[in-house]
């Protein structure tokens, strides 16, 4: 059932997505989806609760043993292989993402709780690199795990405007680690 609403929010919005439609897309009976999930929110908070653990798993697997930049560098890696090698599953899991800026969203506290947690092992990377001999950055560990969670936003955001760009996507997960590398160098000024 889960690749049946995928599909159906990649294709029709998260709006006209029902559960009936789930069950059916899927060869069930039109009940088997509410009978599932409980509800729609229900559906929509286990499609980007399953969709982030698999990402966890793939991101944990891609960062392990590594701090610092290159936990940063082989995270945004992972990320633009997690777009393309599964772009309807990631396409709906952020479409989904988005939808949680609305103040009655059903995934809200989901996404939340993900983007928490994204931010929390980004400044860990950054800290631990230190504690292993890296430079203190000039700014604040939690400041450029910020940046960086919303540079990825910002990256998904055009590719789920630009579906065919990924040339240009890409690029901008490369430009994200130039920026990241800058970001880390002891003598970088904000400006402030």
């Amino acid at each position: 059932m889960l690749q049946a609403a995928v599909k159906l929010i990649v294709a029709n919005g998260v709006e006209k997505t029902t559960l009936k439609d789930v069950g059916e897309h899927a060869g069930y009976s039109r009940g088997l989806a509410g009978y599932r999930f409980g509800s729609k929110a229900g559906m929509l908070a286990f499609i980007v609760r399953t969709i982030g653990e698999d990402w966890l798993r793939d991101l944990t697997r891609a960062v392990e043993g590594l701090e610092g930049y290159e936990a940063m560098a082989a995270a945004i890696d992972e990320h633009l292989s997690f777009c393309l090698d599964a772009p309807d599953r990631v396409r709906a899991f952020y479409i989904l993402w988005f939808e949680a800026a609305a103040p009655q969203s059903a995934v809200r506290q989901v996404v939340s709780g993900i983007h928490d947690r994204r931010r929390r092992d980004v400044a860990r990377w950054i800290t631990g690199g230190v504690a292993r001999g890296a430079p203190q950055p000039a700014m604040p560990a939690n400041d450029i795990a910020g940046q960086f969670n919303t540079a990825i936003v910002g990256i998904v955001y055009h590719w789920l405007q630009h579906p065919g760009d990924t040339e240009g996507v890409a690029q901008l997960h490369e430009n994200l680690k130039i920026t990241m590398r800058r970001l880390l160098e002891p003598a970088f000024t904000t400006g402030k």
